[in-house]
């Protein structure tokens, strides 16, 4: 039986409340996005082989999807369901002497538009890093993914999801100019930071986030109208205004902000905001949720972050609605995490 020489480990945390997402991209040409990177996390397992021991160089069980597949780090299949990670391994050079076995793990349900594919390649890349000397910065390691999915697969991506996985916490992101930023973690009080926690929730749609065809369109759209589009402005402007208000704990003024970007997002075209979300924000506000935002660029299913106000109760009454209501639907629980990529060593 082949013996395993190492076993690194690594996570990294998915993305909610992205308020200002939109600008982050290439057409905005420069943005500010709040997020909160959560609990659970994207995991990530390699275990070290001598080459001469294994049939393949690189196995990857995407447990996920209940598969297993050999990589070729030479020739990545860019068309394949899996590129981002083949095109991973073929940026992160492995030793010429070893082989691996990667297992990969997230709690969250493709499409969830979570940052879910952002946080695996955060973490895949974290890992595939520590094999070799030197180590990647978490700035560097986002841009990593980031060129990834843009540059060699021409996914059409911003850059917040990778820096939320790479930092965690609850961030503010200035894009100067795209694709270049500065990510401030907010110095939150225990309290805040407890309160926040306490009040958020995330809901999974019950179906994966589709919007290829509406982004398309949006994108051409705001492509002719320019950075300065006023959508563009206002998503901005409700990026700073959550970010003043989580620094000040103020609550009601972080929900206003979450209410307005919903809304600017749906004024970018009115396939973003679906029949499904609307009837989960119709819910949370007859549950008297103070704030309600659509995951990632919207479309159909995905999520939604909900912010409640100061009774418990209502998330629970909120909880047995939709259970009954929109059965569909599905409170995943989060809680915002302190850290964003880790990388470690387990004892062989």
């Amino acid at each position: 039986m082949p013996q395993v020489l190492q076993i690194i480990n690594s996570c990294a945390p998915i993305r909610v409340c992205d308020i200002g997402g939109w600008t982050d991209t290439w057409f905005a040409e420069h943005g500010a996005v709040f997020n909160i990177g959560v609990h659970p996390f994207v995991q990530a397992q390699v275990f070290v082989y001598r080459v001469s021991e294994r049939p393949y160089r690189i196995t990857v069980f995407a447990e996920n999807y209940g598969e297993s597949f050999a990589v070729n780090q030479a020739h990545p299949l860019l068309h394949s369901k899996h590129a981002l990670l083949e095109v991973a391994f073929n940026l992160m050079k492995l030793p010429d002497d070893v082989a691996v076995e990667v297992h990969l793990f997230s709690q969250v349900p493709a499409g969830a538009s979570t940052g879910t594919s952002a946080a695996v390649s955060v973490a895949l890349i974290g890992a595939l890093d520590a094999l070799t000397p030197g180590r990647l910065s978490p700035y560097e390691v986002a841009q990593t993914a980031q060129r990834i999915e843009m540059e060699i697969l021409g996914w059409q991506c911003g850059i917040q999801d990778q820096l939320c996985a790479a930092y965690g916490g609850v961030n503010y992101i200035q894009m100067t100019h795209y694709p270049h930023a500065s990510v401030s973690p907010l110095p939150l009080r225990s309290d805040i930071l407890w309160e926040l926690e306490r009040r958020l929730m995330l809901v999974y749609l019950g179906s994966a986030h589709v919007s290829s065809d509406v982004h398309k369109l949006v994108i051409k759209q705001l492509e002719s109208s320019g950075a300065r589009d006023e959508r563009l402005e206002g998503l901005r402007c409700e990026a700073a205004h959550a970010k003043n208000a989580m620094l000040t704990g103020d609550f009601h003024a972080l929900g206003a902000a979450m209410q307005a970007n919903t809304d600017w997002q749906a004024r970018l075209h009115e396939g973003i905001l679906g029949e499904p979300a609307r009837q989960v924000i119709d819910l949370a506000r007859a549950c008297h949720a103070w704030g309600w935002k659509l995951n990632g660029a919207g479309g159909s299913g995905g999520s939604l972050t909900l912010l409640f106000g100061n009774a418990d109760r209502d998330q629970r009454l909120f909880t047995r609605e939709l259970a009954a209501k929109l059965p569909q639907a599905t409170v995943i629980p989060v809680r915002p995490s302190l850290h964003g990529l880790r990388v470690w060593e387990s004892r062989v």
